[in-house]
């Protein structure tokens, strides 16, 4: 078995190359000059995927073939006081250069969006703003050249205090949701509310990939053996082009548990690979950390010599 390993957004070892320089709507009112306001808001957009463009050449130059984008690379898209503003027109070069990029180097790119994007919310408005968000990181994906299917990974929501009917709203709701958006999502069980069998339950009955958070589920679940649900979480990756997915951290303490730790604990992941290594081909792992590549680094490190791992590169190895 093939693993891949990820790191999401940031590097901690790259200077200056920030993704997600922000500007918030006070700043923005704060400039008398509108077009003035608006013309920095797209300076700042415009540097944000610069630096994209900058983290990719890096993860290039180390070998990594797998990384999750900042979801804020344009500050106040969709804000409602700015909703005549058309900001990808003025980032459309800026994201072919990306794109022409990836063309040369390709490499598994993905996104988180925020947790303020909700689909299983009762609310019409917020289900608007998030379908507007969705949109928003499907014009990027394609202004990067990048295949929108299954790019936008989503928890599954809110429990509304009564989880049966938040789920049955998420299949509500989901009808309104264009085929387009449909096919960008994979969903994640959480670490607070729903659990690997909650979130499998949408994944088979709408076909959207499930990616399986291992630190998630040891935080949140009804039975704490996984292993009896891989074989359905492996089945939802079936009709997609790409190989499975999943997220791996360590709790940053017995008391804050649900919190990313700095590194990852590599016993953690062997423990996990070791259990599946006979039932896929390839596996994608995700490492939310709060030291980024950085952590990465050291997990390589720490998986050198261990009994049945051979080292492809920098980034991948293989699970005998």
């Amino acid at each position: 078995m093939i693993v891949k390993l990820g790191y999401v957004a940031m590097s901690v070892e790259l200077q200056n190359a920030s993704p997600s320089q922000t500007m918030t709507f006070a700043q923005f009112s704060k400039i008398k000059d509108r077009e003035a306001a608006i013309r920095k808001l797209e300076r700042t957009a415009a540097s944000n995927i610069d630096n994209c463009l900058r983290l990719l050449k890096h993860n290039v130059g180390n070998q990594i073939h797998f990384f999750r984008l900042s979801s804020r690379l344009i500050p106040l898209a969709n804000h409602e006081g700015l909703l005549e503003w058309d900001y990808m027109k003025p980032l459309k070069d800026s994201l072919k250069k990306v794109g022409d990029y990836l063309k040369v180097h390709p490499m598994r790119i993905d996104f988180h969006p925020d947790h303020f994007v909700v689909l299983n919310t009762p609310n019409k408005e917020i289900l608007t703003n998030a379908l507007k968000t969705l949109l928003m990181h499907r014009e990027l994906l394609k202004g990067m050249g990048i295949d929108t299917e299954h790019r936008c990974v989503l928890h599954v929501g809110g429990g509304y205090e009564d989880k049966e009917m938040a789920l049955e709203q998420f299949i509500h709701n989901w009808g309104y949701i264009q085929p387009a958006i449909q096919k960008m999502i994979m969903l994640e069980n959480d670490d607070t509310t729903f659990t690997v069998k909650e979130t499998l339950y949408l994944c088979e009955k709408l076909g959207v990939p499930m990616v399986f958070d291992y630190h998630h589920h040891l935080a949140n679940h009804e039975v704490k053996e996984w292993q009896e649900d891989w074989e359905r979480i492996v089945n939802t990756w079936k009709a997609s082009p790409l190989p499975i997915k999943m997220h791996i951290s360590s709790p940053r303490s017995a008391k804050e548990y649900r919190a990313h730790a700095d590194f990852v604990d590599p016993e953690i992941l062997l423990e996990f690979l070791y259990a599946i290594k006979e039932t896929v081909p390839e596996v994608h792992c995700m490492i939310e950390a709060k030291q980024k590549d950085a952590a990465l680094f050291q997990m390589m490190r720490d998986l050198q010599g261990r009994k049945g791992i051979s080292l492809i590169d920098h980034s991948s190895f293989t699970v005998e």
